[in-house]
């Protein structure tokens, strides 16, 4: 692999040095006359009569750098870009709008997908040929990046009328392929059928020994997870509802021991590319740990088992440390590459993380008292987490020979075991393996650090959000609600727009910290709205501020005016009114990030049973009819639709504490609704401050008192309440009830 090398002067720029994104940024160097999606792009194609060369990725992606090192930064292939092609650079986690329309022609005519993506598009922004990495030269098995801009160039020549009907009928069939939507009166689909389907499903791709529900490579899906925890809650003594919980606890529990979790510097690395979860993909992605937070918070809020609870504070610890920025927001990703050494000159994915055994030797030579003579702290630590003398990677999962003769720290047998083995009590265990990873994590400092993207998207703060907000109620941290506002207070400052109450993608970490805007500023996305409104909710529902509950009930109309389809119903995933956008899509897969339209449904009904606005249950049932037939054949495409699914059926509970927001008795009860998994309910604190805005918003508080001057709790549905209690464990009954 060609690389420039860190000592190489630096080329002349092209125009992405004007550009915010780092992605962008990081392309502002190549020989390659790369432009900005925009107008002037589109422009030079129509008049030059030129195709159209876009590639989209993002800045803490590998594949991205290797097509990079290898094609982008070639000269000679920059100037067959250049001299073919109007070139443009599109960074997906910015304009995921863009990203979207062309990955679903990729998807459809590839039968695959991923970044780095490569697509062709006419002067007119259709696109024709697609796909995603590609190596700069022929090989028996693989067509070069060289090979193919020539012949797509040529062909352009010679048969320019063909590929412009081509394009054309491929349009027409990805507009068909997209469609979502329903007749007005058709019902949501059943919840029992769409819960058994995807349970079924679910149990039937699931890894029994090693959990997870494919074999590789393996990714954390917390929306697997959430959805699963919630059929248990709805079948707790049924065996399907134990395998459930069994499926769900088995899978966090390897995941957590495993080398997709950093043992050394917290958080979680994007995916395993193998079965075990030993080896990952080593990016770092801000959606993960905003969503893994909440799936462990969860996991201990129903089975009571610290180790959940701790690994929730892992990865808190991780965002709050290494992403978060001073202004109150989070950062996007840490890259995978990084330099192994100051004095490199080309980065190796993982060289941040992995360990030789004599490193750790080295770095753990005291010997433990009350082990057998000679052992040290380097001998537990290295059988505890797997650590081979000659490296513990297998050649199979290392392609480019980056990890040869490293380890990925796993942990390979319970501490019970290696406590046996070396004659230790459980507690000094314990010890030994928290002194060892400091002194790694104290030498890991010393290297190099990934690059960091300093971006800041309104959607994955919204995650990060509900991630503190979520594990800062069920894990009685004050300290996490807190930076769950801070972090709230820091997307009201920085991604809102003054005025119009809008919602602004992303900004950008400036000189000295300041955060920085665009120029053109790139206005918010469905799920920007939906991950927000998701967050404020949740850190309502933590820290009892109305002010978070009133701002998400003012975004929820704003996404009903910018995002609703008022005939096939559900919401388009971007707004209307951009000429360059080909298609509306509306997003029908939880991925890596639940889909829009997923969420959406809980948060309208939370909406509505915040504000007793009726009309945003109907809109929930809407999204569930137009998506009926993928969750009723196969939900497991959509599992937190399907989780969203039984909320509608069962209706929300509306728990009502009234009480003195200071008062012990109060702050009992709170806790008893913090420490109970209920999938279908929201909480709110009537104060007694009539002229609040809850109290206006929804009048029947005011017939809700307090009994003997006590903390009164009230379990309500459809604004009809349960007879009161006063006592935390009547109150656990009725939840459970």
């Amino acid at each position: 692999m060609a690389t420039a090398g860190r000592s190489s002067p630096a080329r002349p720029a092209n125009r992405l040095i004007y550009e915010k994104s780092p992605y962008l940024q990081q392309h502002a160097r190549n020989p390659v006359d790369w432009y900005p999606w925009g107008q002037e792009a589109f422009d030079k194609a129509k008049q030059e009569n030129k195709l159209i060369f876009l590639s989209v990725g993002y800045s803490t992606c590998h594949w991205c750098h290797v097509m990079e090192e290898e094609s982008f930064k070639n000269q000679e292939i920059g100037e067959i870009m250049s001299k073919n092609f109007v070139c443009i650079k599109v960074d997906r986690e910015e304009r995921p709008d863009v990203d979207k329309v062309y990955m679903t022609f990729v998807q459809a005519t590839s039968g695959g997908g991923g970044w780095p993506m490569s697509v062709w598009l006419t002067p007119d922004l259709k696109p024709f040929v697609g796909g995603t990495y590609f190596p700069p030269e022929d090989s028996a098995h693989h067509v070069g990046f060289r090979t193919v801009l020539l012949r797509i160039a040529e062909q352009w020549r010679q048969n320019q009328e063909a590929l412009l009907q081509s394009s054309q009928r491929i349009l027409e069939a990805l507009h068909s392929l997209s469609r979502v939507g329903t007749q007005e009166h058709q019902a949501a689909p059943p919840a029992q059928e769409v819960l058994t389907t995807c349970f079924q499903q679910l149990s039937g791709s699931y890894d029994e020994e090693y959990g997870g529900f494919s074999q590789c490579p393996k990714f954390p899906t917390p929306v697997n997870l959430n959805f699963l925890f919630t059929y248990w809650a709805l079948r707790r003594t049924t065996p399907e509802g134990a395998r459930a919980l069994q499926m769900s606890l088995h899978t966090l529990k390897m995941m957590a021991h495993g080398g997709i979790h950093d043992h050394v510097g917290q958080g979680f690395h994007r995916y395993s590319t193998d079965r075990h979860w030993h080896v990952p993909h080593f990016e770092k992605m801000l959606y993960d740990q905003g969503q893994l937070a909440v799936v462990y918070s969860r996991a201990f809020q129903i089975s009571g088992d610290e180790f959940f609870a701790d690994v929730a504070a892992d990865i808190l610890l991780y965002a709050s440390r290494d992403l978060g920025s001073q202004t109150g927001g989070f950062y996007s990703a840490e890259d995978a590459d990084s330099y192994p050494t100051a004095a490199s000159s080309k980065k190796r994915e993982g060289a941040f993380c992995v360990w030789a055994a004599e490193e750790v030797r080295a770095l753990l030579p005291d010997p433990v008292e009350g082990a057998a003579e000679g052992t040290t702290l380097g001998d537990v630590f290295m059988h505890h987490y797997g650590v081979k003398e000659d490296g513990n990677v297998s050649p199979r999962k290392d392609p480019h020979k980056e990890l040869q003769g490293k380890n990925v720290l796993i942990v390979r047998s319970s501490p019970e075991l290696t406590a046996a083995r070396f004659g230790l009590q459980p507690g000094q265990l314990s010890a030994v393996l928290q002194e060892g990873r400091h002194r790694l994590q104290a030498a890991r400092a010393q290297r190099p650090r990934p690059h960091l993207d300093t971006k800041m998207l309104a959607s994955w703060n919204g995650l990060m959000i509900s991630g503190f907000a979520q594990a800062g109620a069920v894990l009685a941290k004050q300290e996490y609600v807190s930076r769950a506002a801070q972090a709230a207070g820091f997307v009201r400052r920085h991604l809102l727009e003054p005025g119009s109450g809008r919602l602004l993608r992303s900004c950008y970490r400036g000189e000295a910290d300041v955060v920085e805007q665009s120029a053109a500023p790139i206005h918010g996305f469905l799920e920007d709205y939906v991950f927000v409104i998701q967050g404020l909710f949740d850190l309502y529902e933590a820290s009892l501020d109305q002010s978070w509950l009133e701002w998400a009930l003012q975004l929820q109309h704003t996404q009903d005016k910018l995002f609703w389809d008022p005939k096939g119903f559900a919401y388009f995933s971007s707004e209307a009114g951009d000429p360059s956008l080909l298609l509306r899509l509306k997003d029908d897969q939880d991925g890596a990030e639940p889909a829009a339209n997923s969420v959406t449904v809980t948060n309208l009904l939370r909406a509505a049973s915040y504000s007793g606005h009726k009309e945003w249950v109907e809109k929930a049932g809407q999204i569930l009819a137009a998506f009926s037939e993928k969750l009723q054949k196969i939900p497991l495409a959509l599992p937190e639709m399907a989780r969203a699914t039984a909320v509608f059926h069962r209706t929300l509970k509306q728990v009502v504490i009234c009480g003195d927001p200071q008062g012990e008795d109060t702050k009992e009860m709170l806790r008893c609704v913090h420490s109970t998994f209920i999938p279908n309910k929201v909480l709110m604190l009537a104060d007694g401050d009539r002229a609040g805005f809850l109290y206006r918003q929804l009048p029947f508080l005011s017939s809700l008192e307090r009994k003997e001057g006590k903390a009164t709790a009230y379990v309500c549905s459809n604004f009809t309440c349960s007879l009161p209690v006063t006592s935390p464990r009547a109150l656990q009954e009725l939840l459970q009830a």
